[in-house]
């Protein structure tokens, strides 16, 4: 007896290489390796081979190095996820850029404007797609309080809040010596920077002033350590937003976000694993999540997932839906607040952005939400 032809499906995975296999580049490798059904990891890059052989032995993926150029000159690889450390991101999307390789990126896309623009820049000029890994955008209680939003639930926002308290210890922040000086507003506070631009659609912020100490690790503090600050940004719709962050909340991961305006209020976030509660003699309690992971294992799943249907929209030549991750305008103005907060810290006095970047209002696009693939 011979082979019968069976019909298959003509749609092929988009084949993703991760360059950084650190915390959040190896989620993002598990998410498409495991849980993304339209992407397939193709190969992992990182120095530390140690690292990356561990990662892909545990995810069945054959092609390793440590040289991100592997990658580029991989005819099989359709596109990057580069998830290695901030100082790198804009050189690797010009190199992506060079090769012809679509990226996702995570935040920041650059440490300053100029490394931003000129990343951009190569990317425009090779015609690829970056998308920044702006996950809030992603979480189902965050997008339904945009959906609000854009329903006229609150009318014209007035004021905007939101905030990031990463999980802690009693023993405080493990090795502050290690954390780079601008984290705070660079790395953590620039997740709070684009989910307000986002959740004030049109407009774009104009003035901001940022207080920031080392209240955790006072002792760091002489190194460049920063590890709570308040900022305040003001609109050019008038809206007045808060954003703070402090690094060692011992009750939990607490990322939330708040709009009250002209009609009424939306809230979205909370460090609470459940909505379970229990009630007994030592008191009222709920579980709360301790890792970025469990809290948006969700958001930071559908946003590859959209990334990687973009991917094979672009390659196969299909018709694009109308869904677009946030890109090239929506990373540079949460930069420049980024940048405005870490002067303003520096200086005491408040900051124009407009001295820092021209800013135009990004693209507000709506994500979908719902279970992870």
């Amino acid at each position: 007896m011979s082979y019968l032809q069976h019909p298959v499906s003509a749609d092929r995975p988009a084949r993703i290489a991760l360059i950084g296999a650190g915390w959040i580049g190896s989620f993002h490798a598990e998410s498409v390796a495991r849980r993304i059904s339209g992407a397939r990891l193709e190969a992992i890059a990182d120095p530390s081979l140690p690292a990356v052989e561990a990662l892909a032995g545990r995810l069945g993926v054959a092609k390793i190095s440590a040289d991100p150029a592997d990658v580029f000159n991989d005819p099989d690889v359709d596109a990057v996820l580069i998830a290695a450390p901030a100082r790198f991101h804009s050189t690797l999307i010009a190199a992506a850029a060079r090769a012809g390789k679509d990226v996702f990126c995570e935040k920041p896309g650059g440490r300053t404007i100029e490394e931003l623009d000129s990343a951009m820049a190569a990317a425009d000029a090779a015609g690829i797609m970056v998308q920044f890994g702006f996950n809030r955008r992603y979480a189902t209680d965050f997008a339904a309080a945009r959906k609000l939003l854009d329903d006229g639930a609150v009318g014209t926002p007035q004021l905007l809040r939101s905030l990031t308290r990463d999980p802690g210890t009693e023993a405080g922040i493990a090795n502050p010596e290690r954390i780079p000086p601008g984290t705070i507003f660079l790395e953590t506070l620039i997740h709070d920077f684009d989910t307000l631009n986002w959740l004030n659609p049109g407009a774009v912020p104009v003035r901001v002033h940022a207080v920031a100490d080392a209240l955790v690790a006072p002792e760091a503090k002489d190194r460049g350590l920063l590890d709570t600050a308040v900022v305040t940004v003001t609109y050019s719709n008038g809206a007045i937003a808060v954003a703070e962050a402090n690094f060692n909340a011992l009750y939990g991961y607490d990322v939330r976000g708040e709009v009250f305006g002209s009609a009424g209020m939306v809230t979205a976030g909370g460090p609470q694993a459940s909505s379970a509660t229990s009630y007994t003699a030592a008191g009222i309690s709920s579980a709360t999540v301790r890792l970025n992971v469990d809290l948006f294992h969700d958001a930071y799943t559908l946003e590859v997932d959209e990334f990687a249907d973009a991917v094979k929209v672009r390659r196969d030549g299909v018709e694009a839906s109308a869904k677009q991750g946030p890109g090239w305008a929506d990373a540079r103005n949460a930069l420049a607040v980024a940048l405005a907060a870490s002067r303003s810290a520096d200086t005491g006095l408040p900051v124009e952005v407009s001295s820092v970047a021209e800013l135009r209002a990004a693209g507000q696009q709506l994500h979908a939400v719902g279970d992870a693939v």
